[in-house]
């Protein structure tokens, strides 16, 4: 019997993560619909019809299946579900039930995100989260989504990654409506997820008792490029930002200075968590930006450091896994189960997901050896899907997908990734195949 050294416990979820705009294709009633339009995209083109999941969502699910997954995440689409103001689609309904059926049948825990980075044309018209009904609005979409999907999912994600939504929406202008360097409705577009997010929560409780309701944010290892004053705090400042905006929320603590005095108070979210989502990718060097450019925000990827492809116009980031750790330290205050809800790179050849997929999970379970309350993995993701502002350039599947003809070959990492399910852990021999990021 050839020894398992990095196991799991037996009722680990091993997943993977989607989302409803990357993967359903057909979606033209949300804002990035018309921010591809408007011709945003770096890579040209659309999401077109993505991974054909309104269609076909089952030959994927039977790809999961053949994975040994036990969970997956997956979104709903607002703007499907409520295409109109107050005008609520019986037929989008009538889908999500028939997949998220279709995944309990194959033996999968269903974790539902109520929101990934879109929601409806009317929605944004009014100011998106900046409007202050959003989180009236959004509790009511999430009533809507309880009452009809309740019977067949008990873990609901609020929202993905609100850090990355303000930031990249209201900062770097990545994502619509494509605003730059406006702090302040940065984070009051961040509070006012914050608030929406306390909203649905205590309403799915009193409508589902006994359900799971948590969020997911993003967490970035950030470096200093050189050992100096500038460069340290630009470190703190992004840290207590982006890293720990949800955190400071959630524990009713102020977000450390200067931000404290821009942001605005949201007490009634404190303690309303029921677990946590960690999205866990990169390391980022920082250099505080004078005189010489070193990237936007003086945020840089050293050409030396393990990487994956690079996008259109810069690298997407240090591959690290030990920003696993980094992120499931951090979070443990909440005291609340943690799951890994995204990790993966962008890697069309597949050249360095295997180390990073294997050395992601070497530092997950050595956090759950230390006592960290971390329940499961969810590789991002199952197949190439339409990666937002970089289109179809970045691959991230365990599959490569050719979207003109929807065909899906296994890379070797799909079956690495089996494998490790199925023994439910690392062998010894992958281990030590692994153990030196590929050059």
């Amino acid at each position: 019997m050839l020894a398992i050294p990095a196991s799991f416990p037996d009722d680990f979820l091993w997943g993977v993560s989607t989302s409803s705009h990357q993967f359903e294709g057909g979606n033209t009633l949300n804002q990035w619909h018309d921010w591809e339009r408007a011709g945003r995209i770096r890579s040209g083109g659309g999401c077109g019809s993505a991974c054909d999941w309104w269609q076909n969502a089952e030959r994927d699910l039977d790809l999961c299946s053949h994975l040994g997954l036990n969970a997956i995440r997956i979104s709903i689409e607002w703007s499907r579900m409520e295409p109109a103001f107050a005008h609520w689609s019986d037929s989008a309904v009538l889908r999500y039930r028939q997949i998220i059926r279709e995944a309990r049948r194959r033996g999968m825990r269903v974790f539902v995100s109520l929101h990934h980075f879109t929601h409806p044309r009317w929605f944004e018209a009014r100011g998106g989260f900046l409007d202050a009904q959003a989180p009236e609005l959004f509790r009511h979409y999430a009533k809507r989504a309880v009452r009809s999907l309740g019977d067949l999912v008990t873990d609901w994600v609020t929202f993905n990654e609100p850090n990355v939504y303000a930031s990249f929406g209201y900062l770097f202008g990545e994502f619509p409506p494509g605003r730059l360097n406006e702090l302040n409705s940065a984070l009051s577009v961040f509070s006012g997820m914050m608030r929406a997010h306390a909203f649905a929560y205590d309403m799915l409780h009193r409508e589902q008792p006994g359900t799971n309701v948590g969020l997911a944010t993003n967490y970035v290892v950030f470096e200093p490029a050189r050992d100096n004053v500038l460069d340290r705090q630009l470190v703190s400042a992004y840290d207590a930002l982006f890293n720990r905006g949800a955190l400071s929320y959630l524990l009713d603590e102020p977000i450390p200075l200067p931000f404290a005095m821009m942001a605005p108070s949201v007490p009634e979210v404190a303690g309303k968590i029921d677990f946590i989502g960690l999205n866990v990718y990169n390391r980022l060097h920082v250099r505080a930006p004078l005189g010489e450019k070193f990237g936007p925000g003086g945020l840089h990827v050293p050409g030396d450091v393990p990487q994956g492809d690079h996008g259109v116009a810069a690298a997407y980031g240090e591959a690290y896994p030990k920003v696993v750790s980094a992120a499931v330290a951090a979070y443990a205050p909440l005291g609340c189960p943690m799951y890994v809800m995204e990790n993966g790179v962008p890697d069309r050849e597949d050249r360095i997901r295997p180390w990073l997929l294997v050395n992601s999970l070497r530092e997950l379970r050595h956090m759950w050896q230390q006592g960290y309350d971390v329940r499961g993995y969810f590789h991002w993701s199952l197949v190439d899907n339409f990666e937002w502002s970089e289109g179809w350039r970045l691959r991230f599947g365990l599959y490569s997908l050719d979207e003109a003809t929807q065909q899906r070959i296994a890379r070797p990492s799909a079956e690495l990734y089996r494998q490790i399910i199925a023994d439910k852990g690392i062998r010894r021999e992958t281990l030590e195949r692994y153990e030196n990021a590929p050059a």
